[in-house]
């Protein structure tokens, strides 16, 4: 056990989720002790093995847990882990810290703060990027927010799930550098989208484009990675979807909260929104179904 988790209990609320059963093995591996909390409770079990410990309801997770973490779907999940009838909150310490690592745009976040300010709790605001693979092995890249003097209580958690820490100012800075990661994430895969479904659909071999930018300015590994992806109809979830769409929506609000319009992010949203019904639980890569050729969809 670590010098820094001897004494450490974080309840993890979303640790059935693929990112907070991820963090919750994680923090395990350095000696932090926590309990698990998720709706589908079953989704979560594995982790007893690992030893944690179980919780109910997020009420009976916070009890006596000095930092609580939530990897939740979106606001209206974590302002109910939290603030619910059995929400965290309500059985937090006052010296409790909050990190809200679930990626849930201005308002959420704006909401999300107001109530740590009501209940007393510190609040860091920390989403992280990065997905599966990176969550499993601890390689996340934190995008940390809030007080400075909550910085030396949260360092070793984000140090047991990720491989960098970004502190970025002030509560809610972190949410909008994800925002603005998440702009050139959602439009790069439905330009990827577009770009394979053309070499498809004029009956050209779509991997003669990774031999054509092999090398150069214009090669680059997450271009291999989806577009490997789309050609080979292999859409096992790395980040899903839906979450990705619901991302892409964030993003717009966070423009239109400023007179901004972003046609490209829109474009790609519905490009995405287009393929949730029959793909929300596929990778994102999925959104390619949307423009690919009709005789190879």
């Amino acid at each position: 056990m670590t010098d820094a988790g001897r004494n450490r209990m974080v309840a993890v609320l979303g640790a059935g989720g693929t990112m907070g059963f991820a963090m919750a093995r994680n923090l395990l591996k350095h000696g932090i002790r926590v309990r698990a909390w998720n709706r589908t409770l079953e989704k979560a079990e594995p982790l007893a093995a690992a030893g944690a410990e179980l919780s109910a309801t997020p009420a009976e997770a916070a009890q006596g847990a000095d930092t609580i973490l939530t990897m939740l779907s979106d606001a209206d999940a974590v302002m109910a882990a939290m603030g619910g009838r059995d929400g965290a909150v309500a059985a937090a310490g006052g010296e409790s810290l909050w990190l809200q690592m679930s990626t849930i745009g201005e308002d959420g976040t704006a909401r999300c703060a107001e109530l740590a300010d009501a209940r007393g709790l510190g609040f860091v605001d920390a989403p992280v990027l990065g997905t599966k693979q990176p969550a499993e092995e601890g390689a996340l890249v934190v995008l940390a927010s809030g007080p400075d003097e909550l910085r030396d209580a949260a360092q070793p958690v984000f140090d047991a799930i990720g491989q960098r820490t970004m502190w970025v100012g002030d509560a809610g800075a972190g949410t909008l550098l994800k925002l603005v990661v998440n702009t050139w994430i959602v439009t790069s895969v439905g330009g990827a989208a577009e770009t394979i479904a053309l070499a498809e659909g004029a009956g050209l071999d779509p991997r003669l484009l990774f031999e054509a930018v092999d090398g150069g300015p214009l090669d680059m590994p997450y271009l291999r990675a989806k577009g490997t992806a789309m050609i080979e109809r292999d859409f096992a979830p790395s980040f899903s979807l839906r979450l990705a769409a619901k991302d892409a929506r964030l993003v717009e609000e966070s423009a239109g909260r400023r007179g901004m319009e972003l046609p490209l992010t829109a474009a790609a949203r519905r490009q995405l929104e287009a393929a949730v019904e029959e793909h929300g639980d596929d990778d994102l890569s999925a959104a390619f179904l949307a423009v690919a050729p009709r005789q190879r969809a």
